[in-house]
């Protein structure tokens, strides 16, 4: 009997299609959303996912300011800067943020959940936040990412 041999084919730029999804932030948990997003953005929601080439799709994110932080998080959550001098470090609350740059805050957190490496910035590279409900992306026609 023969033993029939199938060759694993890895991801290339050839097989790869890069989709183009948007998300609404509203009323959305920013860490399961920003989960869902990575998911996306490094290509692990497709068959042919290959963990050493950038596979993913872009991602588009609307209305930024009105993700929802659950528990004290709001009040007690800090992002720490770091301006690599003496007593250049500082603290911002998740309320002060939100309210500031509503897109940091979901950037921070996707970015977070990719590789750090090269490959892990080619990804968030695929990231496009906004603040309202418009994007500059309809060309695309991108889908609703569920």
């Amino acid at each position: 009997m023969r033993h029939l041999s199938f060759k694993t084919q890895s991801a290339n730029e050839k097989i790869v299609q890069r989709n183009w999804y948007v998300v609404d932030a509203t009323n959305q948990t920013l860490g399961r959303m920003a989960s869902k997003i990575a998911h996306v953005l490094r290509g692990k929601n497709k068959a042919y996912y290959t963990p050493h080439f950038d596979c993913g799709d872009h991602v588009i994110v609307i209305n930024s300011g009105k993700v929802v932080l659950t528990g004290n998080k709001l009040a007690d959550k800090e992002y720490l800067t770091y301006s690599g001098h003496p007593g250049g470090q500082k603290a911002e609350t998740a309320k002060n943020l939100i309210q500031r740059r509503p897109n940091l805050m979901i950037e921070r957190a996707v970015k977070g959940m990719l590789p750090k490496n090269r490959l892990g910035r080619a990804m968030a590279k695929k990231l496009f936040v906004y603040e309202e409900a418009t994007h500059p992306h309809t060309a695309q026609q991108p889908k609703e990412l569920k």
